[in-house]
Parts: C-alpha cells; structure tokens; sequence
C-alpha cells in the first residue's frame, strides 16, 4: 500500500464524530476487498463446474485479479496524493461495485475473466486510499486505536471471507449457484459511495509525485508475457512463441531498470526508487516477498481444487477445513509482534519459514498416507502447524524490510513491498500450470480425476516446502534485531497491510 506521509495536512477537530463515519466506511471497503479476494478462492470449482471455464481461464479468474491490483497499486497510491484521496477513493469503490455486479452477471468464462481484471485494478485505487485517509483524518494520538481495530478487521476478513463463499455457494441463494459471492458487494459497496461522499474529509498530499504511467505499463507487460505462456503453455502444447515471449519479458524488465534509472535523473518520481536496493535488507526483502507470493499463490489454489474435486468434498466441508488454518495464523502473528521480535528479532522470520516448512510436509504425509479417504480433523494439525509459521513471518516481515530505509522512502519502499508480494502471488498463480496440471494428465476417465488431484496436490506441495526453504535462506540478508523504525516512518500502515497480504 502507498502510504504518503502529510506532516502539513490540517488536523482533525479531536471532538468531530464525522471522522468515525468515515473510519467506519473506509474500513468496510477494506473488508469488503479482503473478502472478496479469499471468498472466491472457495467458489473456484463451483465457477468451474458450472461455467465449463478452462484450468487456465480458473487461474486467470485469481491471477488476473492479482495482476491487476499489483499493477496499479503505487500509480492507485499517487492518483489519491494528487486528485484527493477522497476523490479517488470514491471513484476506486463505485469502480469495485461495478465490476463486481459484472461479475455476478458474467455470461461466460471470458467475460468473468475480464470483469474480475477490472475489479482488481479497481482495489488498486481504492485500498492505498484507506489508511492514508485514516491518517489524515485522526490526530496522532488517536491513531494506535484506530490502526489496531483496522488489524481485527483485517483478521476477521482473514477468517470470515472463505466461510461467507462457503455459506453463499452452498446455500444457492435464487439459484444463482455461485453468483451472490460477487453481488454481495453491490448493497455494500453503494452504501460506502452514498456515505462516503457525505463524511470522509478530502486531502491531498502537499507535495505529490508525479505519475510513471510508463512505469506501469512496462511492468505490466513484462509480467503478461511471462505469465500468459505460463498458464496457457501445457494446455497448447508448449509453443515455441511461449518461450520466446517469457524471456522476452525478461528484456522488458531490463528496459523498466534503464527507463526508471532515468526517470529519477529527470524528476525524481519513478515508479521504482532503485536506490532502495543497494539497502541490502531491503533487496533481500523484496526477495522473500516475492517467493512467499509465489508460494501462497501456488497452495491456496491447488488446495482448493484439492479439497473439492480431489476428494469430492462440498463447498461448505471445504470452508470448514480452513478455520483452524486462519486461526492459527491470527494468533501467531499477534504473538510474534508483541513478544517474540522485540526479542528473538530475525530468527523469529526463520523459524516461521521452517514451521510452515514442515507443516506442509506433515501435510504432504497425510495425502500420502490417507489418499482420497483423509478426513478433515486429520488435516488440523498441519493446517494449524503452517498457519502458525506463516503468522510468524507476515505480522512482523514489512517492519524487518523497512527498518533500514531512508525515512524519505519509506512511503515507496512501502507500497514497493506489497507491490511484489501481489505480483508473485499472481506467478504462483500462474505456476499451477506447471506444478499441478502438468501432472494431473489429460482427459482423465472420471474414476481418474480424485486420485490424480490428490496426486498433483502432493507434487505442489513438494514445490511449496522448497519455497519456504529458500525463504529461509533469503531471511539471512535482513537485519538480525530490526530498527523500531528510522524515525518512526510507516510502522502502524506498513504492520496492517502486511495482514493484508496473507490472504491476498
């Protein structure tokens, strides 16, 4: 998330009760995002059984959204410093609802595809608008309060978000099957855009930057040409333009590094500070950010389509499932900001990666062990093992990467983080391609679907252990005892996106 520092931005009245109007509206747009990201990670099967979409139209059903969101967070970030964060907020939530109702509406898989596109580039402007106008709006020594009831939103979203798509699906409310997990959005979303434009305070930053449309462009060029050929490769047979197209996309990185270097020579507002990553913690942060994306990526939907399909399991069964996961993950990372970094620091963020590390391992055993007559209180434990390394890392991860930056980059570095994080997650998405259709086979009898699944299931999850493995390596680079923060830059916004991130 960007989050731009206003020193000279008036302050609040302490006795207005509209900025709690207002704190209550932007907090629901919050939570509406961060449900509609993992209410429809369960809906997944249903969309593809009743739609008849293509494994690579199921992942680009998620990636598009992630590509989407990642892609324009900072340019979303630096329209709000400069049109008004209100202002764009507003535009960011209607833009949301009205993806989301094309969505619920989508006659075909293609159309679901692009609206869900939409719908992420829509998040984009709207999420970096929510804590910077939670900043602007309250006075400093009301806002630990504030950013702390934003972190139990942020964790009831975490929880409640796959039981709600569960709850919607299986209930096939009109019989519009799996439709009401997108239209839910509609009554909400008017409501936020009705009183938004009523009680939320305009303010801009003194000083914005200025766009790096050019920026945004080749990054999200460089990253369709990677992960196009990655998701519809095995489906075409592996075409050669496949190849050419993904190490052309390294070109195309190579051109963003060249065109950023001299945009900072020429005004100082790339989209990408390159200084920040001769900052080794940094560089080896944005490192680990991005492989734990691609590892979340790669999981979260082949465990859906494991869960449902696989073993046959109702939607409902499967929601179930989790809740001991997101629990897990809720009370480790309280515990890991609170008592263990202040003081273990670094090995806290490795033993983490190691937990989760063998929690999936227990869980690779346990498919192995059981095959498709596994039952869901045997899943607990190394659902509840991963949930409490992964709480270990996500909570205190962005603190450790930024302690070490310039306070006058923080804001970039900050909305650099959750950038990577969102686009490795949206290449995990794209890897399923390769670690789990890419062994499940082809036109597979029905009797042969649930033993394949379980199969591929067991094959990613060998991919996503040596994810955490690496993770663990990359965590040596970062600073053993991390800064509290260089003069106290970013530290409430950057801990509450970080709990973003983990269900993203």
């Amino acid at each position: 998330m960007t989050y731009t520092d206003t020193p000279h931005a008036p302050q609040p009245a302490a006795g207005d009760r509209r900025r709690w109007f207002a704190l209550a509206i932007v907090m629901t747009a919050a939570f509406m995002d961060l449900v509609d990201v993992t209410i429809v990670n369960i809906a997944i099967p249903s969309i593809q059984r009743d739609e008849g979409a293509t494994f690579s139209q199921i992942q680009w059903i998620t990636a598009g959204y992630a590509l989407a969101f990642a892609a324009g967070l900072v340019t979303g970030g630096r329209l709000g410093d400069i049109h008004g964060r209100k202002r764009i907020f507003l535009v960011g939530i209607g833009g949301f609802t009205l993806a989301s109702a094309l969505c619920g509406f989508a006659v075909n898989p293609e159309m679901l595809v692009a609206s869900r596109i939409l719908q992420g580039a829509m998040a984009a402007l709207m999420v970096p608008q929510v804590l910077s106008i939670v900043h602007a709006t309250f006075p400093a020594h009301e806002r630990g309060k504030v950013f702390g009831l934003f972190g139990a939103i942020v964790g009831l979203g975490a929880v409640s978000g796959p039981l709600l798509g569960a709850l919607l699906t299986e209930w096939n409310l009109f019989g519009l099957e799996w439709r009401p997990i997108f239209l839910i959005n509609l009554p909400v979303g008017l409501a936020g855009l009705i009183l938004g434009g009523r009680f939320i305070t305009e303010s801009k930053a003194p000083r914005a930057l200025k766009l790096d449309l050019v920026g945004v462009a080749l990054v999200t060029l460089g990253l369709l040409m990677l992960l196009y050929p990655l998701t519809r490769g095995r489906e075409l047979g592996w075409p050669l333009w496949g190849y050419v197209s993904m190490a052309g996309a390294l070109v195309v990185f190579g051109a963003l590094v060249a065109y950023e270097r001299g945009k900072s020579a020429r005004d100082g507002s790339p989209l990408i500070e390159l200084s920040l990553f001769r900052v080794k913690s940094f560089a080896a942060g944005i490192a680990v950010q991005t492989v734990f994306g691609i590892g979340l990526g790669i999981f979260f939907l082949v465990w859906t389509l494991y869960l449902q399909i696989g073993l046959g399991w109702s939607v409902l069964r499967a929601g179930l499932t989790g809740v001991p996961f997101s629990v897990a993950v809720s009370a480790a990372a309280g515990m890991s900001v609170q008592l263990l970094v202040p003081r273990y620091g670094r090995k806290v963020l490795q033993v983490g990666a190691l937990v989760m590390a063998a929690g999936v391992l227990i869980y690779l055993w346990e498919a192995e062990r059981y095959g498709q007559s596994i039952a869901s209180w045997q899943m607990a434990l190394p659902l509840v093992v991963m949930g409490a390394g992964m709480g270990l890392i996500v909570a205190p991860l962005t603190d450790a990467v930024l302690s070490e930056v310039p306070r006058e980059h923080a804001g970039s570095a900050s909305g650099l983080i959750n950038t990577v994080m969102q686009m490795g997650n949206a290449l995990g998405l794209g890897l399923v391609s390769v670690v789990f259709f890419g062994v499940i086979g082809e036109r597979l009898a029905p009797a042969e679907v649930g033993p394949a699944f379980v199969n591929g299931f067991q094959h990613a999850l060998g991919w996503v252990a040596a994810v955490m493995g690496v993770i663990f390596l990359l965590m040596f680079a970062l600073p053993k005892r991390p800064a509290q923060h260089v003069e106290g830059a970013q530290e409430a916004p950057a801990a509450v996106e970080k709990e973003r991130e983990l269900v993203s």
